[in-house]
């Protein structure tokens, strides 16, 4: 272990020990590239007029981390210039990136919700026909598989209401619950082609 001070006669000197500075991987360099267009963020130049690098909003030396977060791109001569202080704006690119990651999380967020309400939907309309194959055949009911795969693709297909009526259809006209839902499935392939019931 070396010493942190020196005595040389009149002086003493104390010296930090470096703390080594880790790499920045390829991997996230180019994702923090990609994310602001392969433009130094502080003058606006592009390759190949210029050497990217990146640098890091609040400096390593003031405990900065490399978290995408804090690492931006800069031009080497802008890099260079702004050695380690730290950015008390944020460039507006960056404002601008976030404002439009922020919204895309939003719109995002809309789009699970409508996802999740269609879902609901098609398992509500599922137990439906199945309360109908049940009305039918009081001790019998569609396999979970069937009604996941089958009645859901006939929801997709066509209105629920003609589902429904298939089902009824089927189930009035064939007293064996296996036939009466070959009978359906056929109910509703002919009228997915276009054909009447």
């Amino acid at each position: 272990m070396l010493p942190t001070s020196y005595n040389l006669g009149v002086f003493v000197f104390n010296i930090k020990p470096m703390t080594k500075r880790k790499a920045i991987s390829k991997k996230t360099r180019f994702e923090v590239f990609k994310r602001d267009n392969f433009t130094c963020q502080y003058c606006g130049k592009t390759p190949p007029d210029v050497m990217l690098e990146i640098d890091h909003l609040k400096p390593v030396s003031k405990n900065g981390s490399d978290n995408i977060n804090n690492l931006i791109t800069a031009c080497f001569d802008c890099n260079r210039g702004k050695s380690n202080i730290e950015i008390n704006r944020i460039p507006n690119s960056l404002q601008e990136n976030y404002e439009i990651l922020h919204e895309r999380q939003e719109q995002l967020k809309e789009y699970q919700k409508i996802i999740a309400a269609i879902e609901r939907n098609y398992v509500k309309n599922i137990e439906r026909v199945n309360t109908i194959f049940n009305d039918w055949f009081a001790d019998q009911g569609l396999t979970d598989k069937f009604k996941r795969t089958t009645v859901k693709l006939f929801l997709k297909k066509l209105p629920h209401n003609k589902v429904f009526d298939a089902m009824d259809i089927a189930c009035s006209k064939i007293h064996k619950p296996d036939q009466a839902i070959k009978y359906f499935c056929g109910i509703c392939w002919t009228i997915i082609k276009g054909g009447a019931i």
